[in-house]
């Protein structure tokens, strides 16, 4: 890891793809249902676009686009055209309901949004509220060529029947929209480091969702500090990542889409990462040299047949983060693929990445690792007293990847960066004398059992250990005399487990105020679009299971 980074190496990731398209021109960068891009074609593409934009839209500079789409090719030709027009990216997420499609995109302002026909229902429910003033609407197969495309798309519509009635009138296709900027040239846009290149979302579980203002130079920094950390181990135009979580979530967005295409590698975007079986198929096709997750996906594909026959010689970097992973998926994955999972911690208002665990660990250690370069922790009591070693505190951030502040929301952003810059990240964490980072837990997700604080992860844990539980959560519910207690919700793998059985392996390994006083089954645990449990849901009534 070098002692010093060039921060001001590209003045936007325009800079950066621009570099890389030409040092890497013949390279694959793209690969999804078996199309490969190249980055002399992600040029091309995203220079068309960027020309709709700018001639027959006449957007200007600042302008906001939305991107709803699933992994597809269409979406980094779309981000590298916005990007190139010097407009903001609004990543959405396709699953958005109209209500908080229609607050995401009066919010942020959004002009254009470009969208996946199988979602262009709820966008036409609210499209008339808003000052959208271009539909783009694109389908699976639009840039899978002849005759896979056309192919794709008919049997999503016609045979699967996944894309429900919409009405968008002077909405236009993703392809007739290239074709117009194909007929104009690329004007030389100034982007200057400090121009928004994202309103990336987040907060939408606990409250109203709110516009993270993330700049180029946030970017190219987190872009910068994490190639930096991963860098001696990656081999430039060699790479192949796996991309299964989406690119509009930050940390697939600037780990692997900026990152590797930083180094000329190829990103292998997975459309349906639900769908397991597939998925492993995707893998066995893809020699993989690096992959990102959250720990329900790792462990979903360590659950799957025929995971374990994924050729993995080439893989030497697995990275997870999003939410804590757990000690037994880790060790699980390091015994089934040779590669240790290092974890990683950041946030959206980070661009995401905070803290890494050293490439080099020989076992998962529990830890969110070491500040990244140029990155600065610690941690405050509730004071803003800083904590001693080993004595938790709210983990605090200071680097050149902290956001610029929440989209027109400056009392909120005051909430959580203070007057002298630190961003409060909300995560409780204890340092150890080497100074790794352990996060206990978020301070909304912690329960308080007769005064004494208890961590969900530690529960979570420990019961994740039993050889019949896929998947468990825990969780605080009120309790008369306690104030809170500990309720469990866990996904069997053997269906004789018991609530008796786990409140005695608990008993075994667990203080008794730890204990969890609540023990429900269900088939499966509720998740976000990228996997995080939504614990939220698990403190409703139980679900009964048959």
């Amino acid at each position: 890891m070098p002692a010093t980074i060039n921060l001001d190496e590209f003045p936007s990731i325009v800079s950066v793809l621009a570099q890389s398209c030409e040092h890497y021109r013949d390279n694959p960068a793209f690969a999804n249902f078996g199309k490969t891009l190249t980055y002399e074609e992600v040029d091309r593409l995203s220079a068309r676009f960027a020309n709709y934009l700018l001639h027959e839209l006449k957007l200007k500079k600042g302008d906001r686009v939305a991107l709803m789409m699933p992994n597809v090719l269409q979406y980094p030709v779309a981000i590298f055209g916005v990007l190139r027009a010097g407009l903001t990216v609004v990543n959405t997420n396709p699953m958005y309901t109209p209500r908080e499609l229609k607050h995401q995109l009066n919010d942020s302002g959004t002009v254009v949004i470009v969208v996946m026909e199988m979602f262009a229902s709820a966008l036409a429910e609210i499209v008339a509220e808003t000052k959208v003033k271009q539909v783009v609407t694109t389908c699976v197969g639009d840039l899978l060529g002849f005759p896979k495309g056309p192919l794709v798309n008919f049997t999503m519509k016609y045979v699967k029947k996944l894309v429900p009635d919409f009405h968008l009138p002077g909405a236009i296709g993703f392809r007739q929209a290239l074709a117009l900027g194909e007929r104009h040239a690329t004007p030389v846009i100034d982007i200057r480091p400090e121009d928004i290149a994202f309103l990336q979302y987040t907060g939408g579980t606990t409250g109203v969702a709110k516009g993270a203002m993330l700049t180029h130079r946030n970017l190219v920094a987190n872009m910068q500090q994490a190639s930096a950390w991963i860098g001696k181990d990656c081999v430039p135009g060699k790479e192949v990542i796996i991309t299964a979580l989406p690119l509009y979530h930050i940390f697939a967005l600037t780990s692997n889409c900026l990152v590797f295409m930083k180094f000329g590698g190829l990103n292998y975007l997975i459309t349906n990462p639900r769908d397991m079986p597939g998925f492993v198929k995707e893998l066995k096709a893809s020699k993989l040299t690096a992959i990102t997750g959250v720990n329900t996906l790792f462990n979903g594909l360590l659950n799957t047949p025929g995971f374990d026959k994924v050729d993995f010689s080439h893989l030497h970097l697995t990275l997870g983060g999003g939410t804590a992973v757990q000690r037994t998926v880790a060790e699980r994955w390091k015994k089934v693929t040779g590669v240790t999972l290092v974890e990683a911690y950041g946030l959206t208002e980070t661009s995401p990445a905070c803290c890494m665990n050293p490439l080099d660990l020989a076992d998962y250690n529990g830890s969110i690792g070491l500040p990244i370069p140029l990155t600065v922790c610690v941690l405050k009591d509730e004071n803003g007293h800083v904590m001693p070693v080993g004595e938790a505190g709210e983990l605090c951030v200071k680097g050149p990847q902290v956001m610029a502040g929440y989209w027109q929301r400056p009392e909120e952003t005051a909430q959580v960066i203070d007057a002298d810059g630190w961003l409060h990240t909300g995560d409780i964490a204890k340092m150890d004398e080497k100074g790794f980072f352990f996060i206990v837990d978020r301070k909304k997700d912690m329960i308080l059992v007769s005064g004494f604080n208890v961590y969900p992860n530690e529960i979570e844990d420990v019961i994740a250990m039993m050889p019949g539980v896929l998947e468990v959560a825990a969780v605080g519910v009120p309790d008369e005399k306690s104030g809170e207690a500990v309720k469990v919700v866990i996904v069997r793998k053997d269906p004789a487990l018991t609530a008796e059985a786990v409140k005695a392996f608990c008993r075994e390994n667990l203080t008794g105020y730890k204990l969890p006083k609540v023990v429900e089954f269900r088939t499966e645990l509720p998740k976000s679009n990228v996997g995080k449990i939504l614990r939220r849901e698990l403190r409703e009534a139980p679900k009964p299971v048959n």
